[in-house]
């Protein structure tokens, strides 16, 4: 009898993961991949069949664009018959927004899609590379009675996988990198891996994937900070073509009562832009009318936000207005958790 192995694809887009130093220059030079199980040789003990593929011209994280986003999904779409898993190695600046923006691209996504990096290159001594590298493969390879235990876009960093669309850099020097505040993690990483079922994305009826390829980026963000002037709010709303922003308020969804301030925004509104009220706290949701200072927001319908990431509703937005949501949907759509996004 032949055992048929768990086939994974290996997709890389650029980043840290994929570099080795060469010692007699000190410089870093991408890894060849198609070397990747004579370098990593412990790769040969995972019980299934690994695949690579890379960017024609990888890039820094710090480049990528909604383009990439749409590439990485139509590479996964090309494949999808053919892999029972996915492995994107990305680099970590801009992980989340990709991990976020893949989840609302691959509607009905019905295998694992696992984006993961390192802090240092793969071939330096204290690497978190090949930690991150190999139980990203195995956790795209698990299965359960014969399908894929994890059906959804993750995020693997340090020991811990995540929702994707849940994720946001936390740290730029040390290896637990991200973090998933408002959400717990799906399978931590240690003697044994462990599998927290009641936190996956649920096992609904297998429908057709469908992946979208239209991200809209007439969208913009701005963090309110004391002394904010309304100049800098009116030359943001009035950014030729703009038709979302997303506003990261204080606390619960709190802003500046200033009734300028409100009618910029309710000008803004009426003019067909998106509002999107989203906390600034590492952690938390957003709760308009619970303070005096939201009030005014949730009467003139700016959207909540919830305990959205920022990654996460930057992407989406650029999804929903992709889709061509209707403006009367808009809202009420923006407010529904669409892949485990929001609570």
């Amino acid at each position: 009898m032949t055992l048929v192995k768990t086939k994974i694809l290996l997709i890389y887009t650029g980043g840290t993961i994929g570099m080795v130093k060469d010692y007699d220059s000190g410089v870093l030079k991408a890894f060849d991949f198609t070397e990747l199980l004579k370098s990593i040789p412990e790769l040969y003990q995972l019980e299934c069949a690994i695949d690579t593929m890379t960017f024609d011209t990888p890039i820094d994280s710090s480049d990528m664009h909604p383009r990439d986003w749409v590439k990485i999904a139509s590479i996964i779409e090309e494949h999808y018959d053919s892999y029972d898993g996915f492995v994107v190695l990305h680099g970590s600046d801009t992980m989340s927004y990709t991990a976020s923006a893949l989840s609302f691209l691959l509607e009905n996504l019905d295998k694992p899609v696992i984006l993961t990096g390192s802090q240092l290159p793969i071939g330096d001594l204290r690497t978190d590379a090949k930690e991150n590298l190999i139980t990203s493969i195995q956790i795209a390879s698990l299965r359960v009675n014969s399908k894929p235990a994890v059906r959804e876009v993750g995020l693997y960093f340090e020991y811990k996988l995540y929702r994707g669309n849940r994720t946001t850099k936390i740290n730029a020097e040390h290896f637990q990198a991200f973090a998933s505040l408002n959400y717990p993690h799906l399978v931590e990483s240690g003697v044994y891996l462990n599998i927290y079922e009641e936190y996956l994305w649920p096992k609904k009826r297998v429908k057709k994937l469908i992946v979208h390829k239209q991200m809209d980026e007439n969208v913009a963000i701005l963090k309110l900070f004391p002394g904010i002037s309304l100049k800098v709010l009116e030359s943001v709303l009035c950014i030729k073509g703009l038709k979302a922003l997303v506003l990261e308020t204080y606390g619960s969804g709190n802003a500046p009562t200033d009734k300028k301030f409100l009618n910029l925004l309710k000008k803004a509104i009426d003019n067909g832009i998106h509002i999107i009220n989203v906390t600034q706290c590492s952690g938390g949701s957003v709760i308009m009318g619970q303070y005096e200072t939201s009030t005014a927001l949730k009467k003139m319908q700016v959207i909540n936000g919830k305990d959205i990431t920022t990654e996460a509703a930057i992407t989406k937005l650029m999804y929903m207005l992709g889709s061509e949501v209707s403006a009367k949907l808009f809202k009420t759509v923006f407010e529904t958790s669409l892949r485990g996004e929001m609570n």
